[in-house]
């Protein structure tokens, strides 16, 4: 697994052969990356619910507004595709919200702690994305794909320095 902490590249890989992906095949990878931009939303709403800061709560709501706008953009894309948008998130994505909430419930939810659950999760996303990257993908799909994984690493990026510097002021 690529470290998260190196540049997204989502150029076309030159080590991928074959022909491209069936449009069943392309629906299940954008299925996929649904879920996961659903576990985004979902997430970045029950951390927003767990922190005091204002700046750190508009933060995680804008990110939940920009998961929101990728899903609708991959629900389009699916049906194009001809294919069903699933239906809500990851078990794993629903097991960390719930253990969000359950720090908060317990007093631990301090701004580093959810500053770095929300790490972890876009630390998720963006392994999705790289694994959507690596198939023969259709040229429109890939320039979605592409897109949204940069957004993701964005997202990554600047939580983590977020965290880094909470980490400093404890």
């Amino acid at each position: 697994m690529t470290p998260v902490n190196t540049p997204l590249d989502t150029t076309i890989d030159p080590t991928i052969v074959g022909a491209p992906l069936a449009n069943d095949e392309v629906v299940d990878v954008l299925n996929d990356l649904l879920e996961n931009c659903r576990d985004g939303e979902f997430g970045f709403r029950a951390c927003a619910e767990e922190v005091e800061s204002d700046a750190v709560k508009r933060l995680f709501s804008d990110r939940a507004i920009q998961c929101k706008a990728a899903e609708g953009q991959l629900i389009q894309m699916i049906t194009a595709y001809g294919g069903q948008p699933v239906e809500g998130g990851t078990t794993s994505g629903a097991l960390h919200r719930g253990w969000v909430h359950v720090k908060g419930t317990l007093g631990a939810n301090s701004e580093l702690s959810m500053l770095e659950s929300c790490e972890r999760g876009e630390d998720m996303a963006i392994a999705r994305y790289r694994k959507a990257l690596k198939q023969n993908l259709p040229a429109d799909v890939r320039g979605l794909v592409s897109q949204q994984a940069e957004g993701a690493q964005r997202n990554h990026d600047q939580i983590r320095d977020l965290r880094d510097a909470a980490r400093q002021r404890d």
